[in-house]
C-alpha cells in the first residue's frame, strides 16, 4: 500500500501546480486575446500568430537547458529565480505599443518559462517515491496544467473586455503570490543534483534557430517565393543535422541521445507534440471565428470555450483511475480519438453555442484522457539524474508541437483573400489530421510488448 502525501508535500505541490497553471493560462488567455491585440497594433495573422509562437519555440528552444540547469544548478533556485524573470517580461509585455516589443517580450517570458518549469517538474519527480504516489502528484501537476491552458480561455475572454493589456498584468499579481509561497515552503537545494558537468551551450542556440527556421517556413510558405521556402526548410533541417552533431561530439550534451532508445519516451513526445499543435491551431481558429466573422465577444467567447476547462475536474479524477485499470496507452489513445471527433464536430461551423456544444465536450475529455498520461509516460523508466532532461524534453515537445499547429493553421488561413466560413473549414483540418496522427502513435504503443508500452512499468 503506497504511503499517502503529508500535508508538506501537498503544500509543494500545491506551489508547483501553481505556476504550471500560470504557464498554462499564460498561453491561452492570449488566444482569446489576439484579435483585440491585431485590432490595437495593426497585425496581419501571419504576424499575429508570432505572439504565441514566439513564447512557444523560446520556450521549447531553452527548456533543454532549463531541464540540466536544474540537474546541475538546483531545482529550487532555478525555480524562483526564472519565476522572477517571468513576472518582469509579462509585465512588460503589458506596456508594449508596437508588435515586435509584445513579440520580443513573448520571447523572452518563454525562455523564462523554458528554465523554470523543468525545474519544477523535476522537484516532483524527485521528491515523490516512483510508483503511485509520483503518478498521483504527476496526474495532479498535469490536470491543473491542463486545466489552466482550457480556463484561460475564459479568463482571457473576461480581462480582455477591460483591456487585452491585462492578460499580461495578471500574470504578474499570480506570479508574486506563487513566488512568496516558493520561497517558504520549496525546501532549499543541499547540492547540485549532478556534480560537475557544463552547459550546451551550442545545442541550445541551433535547436532553437532549427524549431524558428521550420515554423517560420510554414508561416511564410504562402507569402514567399517557393525558392525562399526551400532555402528557410534547408537551413532548419540543416540546423537539426547540426545539434544532432554537436550532442554526438559535446561532453556534456543537451540531450543524451542514449536517452532517445526509450520507446514509450518517443510515443510520448511525439503524442505530446501532436495532442498541443491540434488544440492550439483549434484554438486559434476558433477564436477568430467566433469573434471575427461572428461577431461574439471576447467574453461569450470565453465562456463557450470554458466547457473545455472540464478537462480540470477529470484529469485529476478520473484519468488516475483509467489509467490505473486500462493503462497508459489505452487512455492516450481514447483521448486522442475524443479530440479527433471533437475536430470533425466543428466542421460544420455552426452558429449557435449548442450546436458547438459536443466539440467544446469532447475535446475537454479528450484531453484530460491524453495529457497526464503522455506526462507519466515521458519520464517512465528515467534515471533521478536524468528526470530534468526527460521533463525537458516533454516540454519542448509540448511548445514546438504549439508553434507548429499554430504555423500550420496560420499558413492555411493566409492562402486565402479573406477569412470566409470556406477559410476557417480549411484551417480546421489541421488540428484533425494531428489528432488522428496522435491516434496512430498512441496505436503504436498498444502493439508493443506489456514490458514497453507508453507509461508501462518494467
Amino acid at each position: 500500500m503506497s504511503t499517502p502525501l503529508t500535508g508538506r508535500a501537498w503544500a509543494v505541490l500545491f506551489v508547483l501546480c501553481g505556476a504550471i497553471f500560470l504557464e498554462g493560462i499564460d498561453v491561452s488567455m492570449m488566444g482569446v486575446a489576439m484579435p483585440s491585440i491585431r485590432a490595437e497594433l495593426g497585425l496581419s495573422t501571419g504576424e499575429l500568430q508570432w505572439i504565441v509562437s514566439a513564447y512557444a519555440l523560446s520556450y521549447g528552444g531553452f527548456v533543454l537547458l532549463g531541464g540540466r540547469a536544474a540537474d546541475l544548478l538546483g531545482r529550487r533556485r532555478m525555480f524562483v529565480g526564472w519565476l522572477v524573470v517571468f513576472l518582469l517580461f509579462s509585465g512588460l509585455g503589458g506596456f508594449a505599443t508596437e508588435g515586435w516589443v509584445l513579440i520580443l517580450a513573448r520571447f523572452a517570458t518563454g525562455i523564462a518559462a523554458a528554465f523554470m518549469t523543468p525545474a519544477g517538474l523535476s522537484i516532483i519527480t524527485t521528491t515523490y517515491p516512483e510508483g503511485p504516489q509520483r503518478n498521483k502528484a504527476l496526474l495532479v501537476y498535469a490536470g491543473t496544467a491542463a486545466g489552466g491552458f482550457s480556463l484561460g480561455m475564459v479568463t482571457g475572454g473576461l480581462l480582455t473586455t477591460i483591456d487585452w493589456r491585462w492578460v499580461f498584468f495578471a500574470p504578474v499579481l499570480v506570479s508574486a503570490a506563487i513566488l512568496i509561497a516558493a520561497i517558504v515552503l520549496i525546501p532549499r537545494d543541499t547540492k547540485a543534483v549532478v556534480p560537475g558537468g557544463g552547459f550546451d551551450l551550442a545545442g541550445a542556440f541551433t535547436l532553437t534557430g532549427a524549431m524558428l527556421l521550420l515554423v517560420a517556413t510554414v508561416v511564410r510558405a504562402p507569402d514567399v517565393a517557393l525558392a525562399q521556402t526551400l532555402v528557410t526548410a534547408v537551413a532548419g533541417t540543416a540546423l537539426l543535422g547540426a545539434f544532432v552533431a554537436i550532442e554526438r561530439r559535446v561532453s556534456t550534451p543537451l540531450i543524451r541521445l542514449g536517452l532517445l532508445r526509450n520507446g514509450s519516451l518517443i510515443r510520448a513526445n511525439v503524442g505530446a507534440i501532436l495532442l498541443v499543435g491540434a488544440f492550439v491551431g483549434f484554438q486559434f481558429v476558433a477564436v477568430l471565428y467566433l469573434q471575427e466573422l461572428r461577431g461574439w465577444s471576447e467574453w461569450k467567447t470565453g465562456l463557450a470555450l470554458m466547457v473545455i476547462g472540464i478537462d480540470s475536474v477529470l484529469a485529476p479524477t478520473l484519468t488516475p483511475w483509467l489509467v490505473t485499470r486500462f493503462g497508459n496507452s489505452r487512455v492516450v489513445f481514447g483521448g486522442f480519438v475524443l479530440a479527433a471527433l471533437a475536430y470533425a464536430a466543428f466542421l460544420p461551423l455552426g452558429t449557435t453555442f449548442a450546436a458547438m456544444l459536443p466539440t467544446f465536450l469532447l475535446l475537454g475529455v479528450g484531453f484530460a484522457l491524453a495529457y497526464g498520461p503522455l506526462t507519466i509516460a515521458a519520464t517512465d523508466r528515467v534515471s533521478e539524474e536524468e528526470q530534468g532532461l526527460a521533463g525537458g524534453v516533454l516540454t519542448t515537445s509540448f511548445q514546438f508541437g504549439a508553434a507548429l499547429g499554430l504555423a500550420g493553421v496560420a499558413a492555411v488561413l493566409a492562402t486565402a483573400d479573406e477569412l470566409t466560413t470556406d477559410a476557417f473549414r480549411n484551417g480546421l483540418l489541421v488540428p484533425l489530421v494531428a489528432a488522428a496522427l496522435g491516434a496512430l502513435v498512441a496505436a503504436g504503443g498498444l502493439r508493443t510488448p506489456m514490458r514497453d508500452r507508453m507509461g508501462a512499468k518494467g
